[in-house]
């Protein structure tokens, strides 16, 4: 069985973020698309901020 450390637990919020982009990029949302790669790309410096930035752009969808 794989233990989950810091390291694949960062890899794994990347991988997730991407996905978020490439859906928000299908579903006709190129700004939450472009800002979700963003995040995605500075998640390696800044651990947890996609997962941030994906929470934050569901949360202001349900909001509006």
């Amino acid at each position: 069985m794989a233990n989950l450390n810091s390291r694949s637990a960062n890899k794994l919020s990347i991988v997730s973020t991407l996905i978020d982009s490439l859906l928000a990029f299908r579903r006709g949302r190129p700004k939450s698309g472009l800002l979700l790669l963003g995040a995605a790309a500075l998640s390696s410096r800044i651990p947890g901020l996609g997962t941030a930035v994906s929470l934050f752009l569901r949360i202001a969808r349900r909001v509006r």
